[in-house]
Order: structure tokens, then C-alpha cells, then sequence
């Protein structure tokens, strides 16, 4: 019988979501016969039915185009704002499904999209997965489509800063995208040749990164490029963080944890501005003139590059062989060069991180860079 599936994507834009879209789709369509329903804007447009169908036209030409045809939220089915409330919405995105006799739901997203998908499937949804990320943080798979693109961008801004950063002998600190994971400043440090690199993963200290930057002075150099994660922190910060993590994992009750959740959120979310402060810091510790350059939302648009752009219409056609086996339940991973069927409760709530003996690590400090610490 013909099947019925359902795509929709979740969590931040990304470059590569219309490519996996066309890939998914097109594969299902013409080579499997599938019907493909798309759900506007993430888990939001599944909770209140919000639909389109996907046809041959609508796949048209999207194959080198940013965001996503579908659009996107940061729902989450089993807590979704309506009318200002909060409210759990799994057995209205049940109903839907059951309602479109849907035999399966496709999510594309992040480490967020990978939790909320293992929901459903604990709701007895039929569910397939695929890893899309900037910040290539999601467990169990090599490589997420997006980042590429994000690396170009962020390593074309450290080109660029370099001419600015020498004319004017200057440190210039480039701050980029990744929470938790410090793959995309680590790529793009080492691509663009910086002084400093620092990651969430290895805590820093801001003397250490002064002392690093006048010895480059007093060996001739006239400026200093600082790339920087926008989760890195301090020592004294990441102690701070991990005895909140310590006490929450500790706490007996559930009230007591959430507790504690909600101070490391707004731990977190006062964070923000730390690489302000680390600039300001730098130019008092050094003498030397600092300047801050935040990319932002910059790494996550655009045209994707041509290696997202293939790797999302490999997963995406991977994703019609799948469903057409009827493998439910599981991410599609890219592992050793080759695409795995992981189960997608293996991959929610844990995270890729950089390891602390990465080679990269390893390469960056043989050629002097400093990791803060």
C-alpha cells in the first residue's frame, strides 16, 4: 500500500533543510510511490494541523536555497505556547497524525528536535530523524548538514578581520555560534590561522590569554585574532556551572531539580554577554587596542555550500530508503563515512563534544595557539 509520511522541521534555520527536503521528497514521490504531507512551522504546525502538500512544483529550484520551505519554530509538542498558556500539546500532534493516517513522520532538526522526536515515538508515532545542525553537536553521527556552510562563513570573517585587525594593531575577537560544543570555533580558528581559540569544552583563563597575546607583541607581531565560542566561559564560571549541575543531580526531589534548572538557565541566559567582557578584560590586561565582532545569525543563512549541499540530499534519499523499509524509530548518522540507522533514544539528551584530546587540539597548539588555559 501506499504510503503516507509526514516532514516537518524544527529549531534553528540552517543551510542544507531545503536540499534534505527535495532529496527526502522527490525519492519518496517519484521512486516509492509515498505521499508527502509537509507541517508548517515545526511542531507547532503538527500540533494545530497546519499543512501543505508537497508536489513537484513546490520542490522546484529549492535545492540552493537558505532556511526551509516548511518554515520552523522551537515548539515543543509537550510544551507549546497557546493563547499565553503553556500547554501539552503530544495528544493533539496524536491526533493529527492519526487524522492524516500518516504512516510515518520525518523531523529534521538539532539536539532539541532529536528529544521532542523521542517523545512521539514514546506516543506511538512512527519516526525517522535527521541531523541538522551548525554547531555539529549531535550525538552518535560524524557530521550534521549545516555546518559546513557555517564554517565557510565564520572562516571567511577571520579572513576579513585579519586586514582590519593588522592595520590597525588591534585585537579583534570573533565570536561564534555553539552553546555547548566548540566545533564550529575550533574549525573555523584553525582555518583562519587564529592567535587564541576558545571553546565551551575547555574552560579559560583570561590572564593566561593576556600573557599569550604580549608575548606576540613582544615578538614583533601587531595584532591578535581571538576566536570564541559563545558558550566558553571562565574557570571560575564553568566551576560555578558544574556545582549547579552537581546539587541538581543530587537534589531528591523534583521540585528541588527544577529548581536548579532554572538557576543554570538563567545562568546561561545572563551569559550572553560574556565575550563583551572578555574584550573590554583583554584591552585592560594588554594595553592594546580590542575590538568585538559577533557573527550571529550570519553562520546560519544563506546559500548552502555544495558539501551541505550533497550530504543533506544523501540523507534526505537515505531517509526514502528507510521509511520504504519501514525502519522506524531511528536517526540516520553518518559514521566512518557511511550512513547508520541509530536509535533515536540513544541520540536525544546526549551531546558531540569536542574531546579535550581531539588532534585538532593538538595541531592548534604545535603551531601556538592559545586555548585559554
Amino acid at each position: 500500500m501506499t504510503q503516507h509520511i509526514g516532514v516537518l522541521t524544527s529549531g534553528g534555520d540552517c543551510p542544507g533543510l531545503n536540499a534534505a527536503i527535495r532529496g527526502l521528497s522527490k525519492a519518496a514521490r517519484e521512486h516509492y510511490g509515498m505521499r508527502v504531507t509537509g507541517f508548517l512551522n515545526g511542531f507547532r504546525g503538527l500540533a494545530q494541523d497546519q499543512t501543505v502538500e508537497i508536489d513537484s512544483a513546490m520542490l522546484s529550484g529549492i535545492l540552493t536555497d537558505g532556511g526551509t520551505i516548511l518554515g520552523t519554530s522551537r515548539d515543543k509538542p509537550h510544551r507549546m505556547n497557546i493563547g499565553g498558556k503553556m500547554l501539552d500539546m503530544t495528544d493533539a500532534v496524536v491526533a493529527t497524525y492519526q487524522r492524516h493516517h500518516l504512516d510515518a513522520l520525518v523531523c529534521l532538526g538539532g539536539g532539541g528536535t532529536q528529544k521532542n522526536a523521542l517523545r512521539l515515538v514514546e506516543a506511538g508515532l512512527n519516526v525517522v530523524t535527521l541531523p541538522k545542525t551548525i554547531d555539529n553537536d549531535i550525538a552518535l553521527t560524524d557530521r550534521s548538514f549545516g555546518f559546513d556552510t557555517a564554517l565557510q562563513i565564520a572562516t571567511e570573517a577571520v579572513d576579513r578581520l585579519h586586514s582590519t585587525a593588522t592595520s590597525h594593531e588591534r585585537i579583534i575577537v570573533v565570536e561564534v555560534m555553539g552553546h555547548r560544543a566548540g566545533w564550529l570555533a575550533l574549525e573555523a580558528g584553525i582555518a583562519g590561522g587564529a592567535d587564541v581559540i576558545l571553546l565551551p569544552e575547555i574552560p579559560y583563563d583570561v590572564e593566561k590569554i593576556a600573557a599569550a597575546i604580549r608575548r606576540r607583541t613582544q615578538c614583533g607581531k601587531r595584532f591578535s585574532i581571538v576566536v570564541v565560542a559563545e558558550g566558553a566561559m571562565s574557570t571560575a564560571d564553568a566551576a560555578e556551572v558544574e556545582a549547579m549541575v552537581n546539587a541538581r543531580d543530587q537534589a531528591e526531589s523534583k521540585k528541588s531539580r527544577a529548581e536548579f534548572s532554572a538557576k543554570l538557565q538563567n545562568f546561561h541566559d545572563e551569559h550572553v554577554g560574556q565575550t563583551i567582557n572578555l574584550t573590554r578584560k583583554l584591552e585592560q590586561l594588554t594595553g592594546q587596542e580590542s575590538r568585538l565582532t559577533i557573527l550571529g545569525h550570519l553562520q546560519r543563512g544563506g546559500t548552502p555550500s555544495a558539501a551541505d549541499r550533497v550530504f543533506a540530499t544523501w540523507l534526505g534519499t537515505a531517509c526514502a530508503e528507510t521509511l520504504n523499509a519501514r525502519n522506524f524509530g531511528v536517526m540516520l548518522a553518518l559514521q566512518g563515512g557511511v550512513l547508520k540507522h541509530v536509535p533515536i533514544s540513544e541520540v536525544a539528551g546526549n551531546k558531540r563534544l569536542v574531546p579535550l584530546d581531539h588532534p585538532l587540539i593538538a595541531s592548534g597548539r604545535l603551531v601556538g595557539t592559545s586555548f585559554g588555559d
